[in-house]
């Protein structure tokens, strides 16, 4: 693959996971422990069975403009994969390289203010994401109407429905069309019309080129939007195919 046509290379990422509280911790205890070989080592083996890996050795290319479909079982560490791709976290261990400016629709209204007023969270949030106040300026109207929320601007947030809510956080998220889109389940989210609004703008986003990652538990949706599917299974790349990977999967679920 030219390097030019690459916009995304994952080499050997790992993501670990401490799942364990260290209770009752003190300078003096700590300090014991120092000197006492049979307490590090109860440490030590107490920090490695507290371990949990999300992400194993995971190694991939994404060319430019391909839609990429992740599936697998709950905790099989397709949501983790799109944060580190995304530089929401960092990995453990390996390199993750994107190649343009990126667009992550991970955890709508993640940047909200619940308290602030819808119009005043599309200026918060519209910054958390990088936009400047004229971009928003010129594009107020733009995401209001796709929101479909006129009537309840000057409305606190948190007195939204969830709906309404990714409704918002769509519509900001998507007023500039990036070279790399990060999508985790979205589409699910809202009303039957606004599903159906949010994936006829994620298709014109396709259409113009954007590469896409994409995760949902939906195979039909996996299948219809996506060229490459890539089927991950308690951390580790299971295979990578087309999309009579989504069939194959579903096989395995329902044995």
């Amino acid at each position: 693959m030219k390097q030019e046509d690459m916009m995304i290379n994952l080499e050997n990422v790992s993501m670990r996971f401490n799942l364990g509280i260290e209770k009752g911790f003190s300078l003096k205890q700590g300090f014991i422990n120092m000197f006492d070989p049979k307490k590090r080592k109860a440490k030590k083996e107490l920090k490695k069975k507290n371990e949990f890996w999300a992400l194993k050795d995971v190694s991939f290319k994404i060319k430019r403009g391909e839609v990429v479909g992740f599936i697998g079982s709950n905790g099989a560490g397709k949501s983790t994969l799109l944060k580190v791709v995304a530089g929401v976290m960092k990995p453990t261990k390996g390199k993750v390289n994107a190649y343009g400016n990126i667009c992550p629709m991970i955890e709508l209204g993640a940047g909200f203010d619940p308290q602030l007023t819808a119009r005043e969270n599309i200026y918060l949030d519209g910054a958390v994401m990088g936009y400047s106040k004229e971009l928003i300026d010129s594009k107020f109207d733009e995401i209001v109407d796709f929101a479909e929320l006129r009537d309840f601007l000057d409305v606190p947030v948190q007195n939204f429905s969830s709906g309404m809510v990714a409704r918002l956080a769509f519509s900001i998220a998507t007023i500039v069309e990036p070279e790399i889109l990060i999508v985790d389940e979205i589409l699910s989210v809202g009303d039957i019309a606004f599903q159906a609004k949010s994936e006829a703008k994620m298709m014109d986003m396709i259409m113009g080129g954007t590469t896409v990652l994409y995760v949902s538990h939906t195979l039909e949706s996996i299948k219809k939007l996506c060229d490459k599917v890539v089927w991950l299974d308690h951390g580790k790349i299971r295979k990578i195919g087309g999309k009579e990977l989504c069939d194959e999967y579903f096989k395995e679920c329902n044995i």
